[in-house]
């Protein structure tokens, strides 16, 4: 019935109707979740969900018990009145939601559906999370995403109860932020002259598009989806990358870079050899970026990237080489670690925490820094082990750019299968960890990368419905019985449908979602089990 399942569902007999006297009553501090409720009931049902703040008859009844844990929350639904209780005003949210899923699927359409009796079964919920971090990471800087997509985005977040939007704003392709100081970054750095078509690698040359790509958020723009997705109880976290995948910012002053060529942004996908220089100057314009993402972004965690940054220049460049003397690093690993520290120094004076993916473990992990593991669980073992936070997003478990089927007519066919049923099985937490280790890790989230999909309806079809396997694994608790969510999956894909996501169907790709067979690099498990060997090894070290 819920999508995710929720601690205990008790059905009992009898429906509530919401009809014309159907009021919400709430305290004041519940104001927000009120004007959301009302705003997601009225289209559909055309009612008017008129608010009081003291409990009326047929109402639906929102309150904050302190007996709750925060994100806690009971759903009661009787014949004469609604009941939504919460330990703060997100868990009173999450009751919400449920309850629009009682409801029948076409309350998600957003114009009136006439002729539907708009029935809520009796019934008592219990429910709570299993981990405070249950995330999505938004690739929109190898494919820009409008405003626009992005908030419908964190719509359907918060109806599946995700709590993080890790928001990738930066990359070898294109700046997607707005940065006062340095306005060439968006001048320059916002598009590409054409985009790369497929993956090339193994002899396949890939093809090019021949069209430019780019946009960029203003600081206004920022501020909206910030606001927006709070209101959903959806934490937006920020991320620039440093000090690999930035070519754009290079192009855009040529003086962060080591290489001496002048860039454009990027037209391919892949790790790029060209990565910033290590000066003084280079860490100040990155504070000076950093000191106005936070201005912007409330959240508590900053990302500052640290993946995949190639050496090879640094190793190759008598400047950089003389620096590292200078800084007494022995080589070019701990040298990105004295970056990344030092970026971590910054943050945790404007009383953030730094967020980087695992590579940063690699020459000394930054004291405050905060990990997520994408290669595989080897960065959630070693960070938990050492004492460091860790969000898990194992790349052979929820990378959502991932093929979805060996089927012939699946597009951009990427990397090994995962599948609904593969990411459901997903657990953040490690099995080799210790219960006091395992407190560490805060909670998991999938990465869409966007090199292969332009449109917000391709990320569509590679999000959905495995984000939703994805929401049950990080909310719910108990063992995981895959037939049985797939029974309510099936009820579930018809919401999908009024909301207008253009899922991938059960059966496969539907004939406009298909795309002529585009050379791939397939990778066979074997492969990147001999590559996550060499991973492991470089972490333990």
């Amino acid at each position: 019935m819920l999508i995710p399942r929720p601690k205990s569902l008790e059905t009992h007999a009898g429906f509530f109707v919401l009809d014309v006297h159907t009021r919400i009553s709430a305290p004041e501090a519940l104001s927000g979740v009120v004007a959301w409720l009302q705003g997601a009931l009225r289209p559909a049902t055309g009612l008017p969900f008129g608010e009081s703040v003291i409990a009326a008859e047929h109402a639906i009844e929102l309150s904050v018990q302190p007996g709750l844990a925060a994100a806690e929350f009971t759903l009661d639904v009787e014949t004469d009145r609604i009941r939504i209780a919460g330990g703060d005003a997100a868990a009173v949210f999450y009751g919400c939601q449920a309850l629009l899923q009682l409801l029948p699927p076409s309350i998600y359409r957003r114009a009136l559906v006439a002729g539907t009796r708009w029935e809520v079964p009796c019934v008592s919920v219990h429910d709570a999370p299993r981990f405070g971090w249950r995330g999505v990471m938004l690739d929109v800087a190898r494919h820009f995403m409008p405003k626009h997509d992005v908030l419908r985005f964190i719509d359907v977040m918060a109806m599946h109860r995700l709590n993080i939007l890790h928001l990738h704003l930066t990359e070898d392709q294109g700046w997607r932020i707005e940065i006062k100081r340095y306005p060439r970054l968006t001048e320059v750095g916002s598009w590409r002259e054409e985009s790369q078509v497929g993956a090339g690698g193994d002899g396949v040359v890939p093809g090019f598009d021949g069209r430019p790509h780019g946009g960029f958020y203003t600081q206004d723009d920022i501020r909206e989806i910030v606001a927006y997705a709070a209101g959903r109880f959806v934490t937006v976290v920020p991320e620039i990358e440093t000090p690999g995948h930035a070519q754009a910012a290079i192009a855009a002053y040529p003086e962060l870079g080591v290489t001496t060529e002048l860039l454009k942004p990027w037209t391919r996908w892949g790790v790029n050899e060209n990565v910033l220089n290590v000066e003084e100057s280079t860490l100040e314009f990155f504070t000076n970026v950093f000191d106005e993402v936070m201005e912007l972004f409330p959240s508590a965690y900053i990302g500052v990237g640290g993946d995949e940054c190639p050496k090879v220049q640094w190793a190759s460049d008598a400047r950089t080489q003389e620096r590292m003397r200078e800084l007494g690093v022995e080589n070019e690993e701990q040298l990105q670690s004295w970056f990344i520290t030092r970026l971590d120094d910054h943050l945790t004076a404007g009383g953030r925490r730094l967020f980087g993916w695992d590579e940063i473990l690699e020459g000394g992990l930054a004291p405050g820094a905060t990990v997520a593991s994408w290669r595989g669980m080897a960065g959630a073992l070693a960070a938990a082990r050492r004492g460091h936070d860790v969000v898990s997003c194992p790349d052979d478990q929820v990378y959502l750019d991932y093929r979805q089927s060996d089927a012939p007519d699946e597009p951009i066919p990427v990397a090994i299968v995962l599948s609904v049923e593969d990411v459901y099985a997903f657990d953040p937490v490690p099995a080799e960890l210790s219960a006091a280790e395992a407190v560490h890790v805060l909670g998991g989230q999938a990465n869409i990368w966007t090199e292969h999909m332009d449109s917000p309806r391709t990320v569509d079809y590679f999000a959905f419905p495995r984000l939703c396997a994805l929401a049950e694994a990080l909310w719910s608790t108990g063992e995981r019985d895959y037939a049985e969510f797939s029974t309510r999956l099936d009820e579930h894909l018809a919401r999908l449908d009024a909301r207008g996501i253009e899922y991938r169907h059960p059966d496969g790709p539907l004939p406009w979602q298909t795309r002529p067979g585009i050379p791939g690099r397939p990778s066979t498990r074997e492969q990147r089990e001999q590559y996550m060997a060499e991973v492991t090894a470089n972490i333990s070290d």
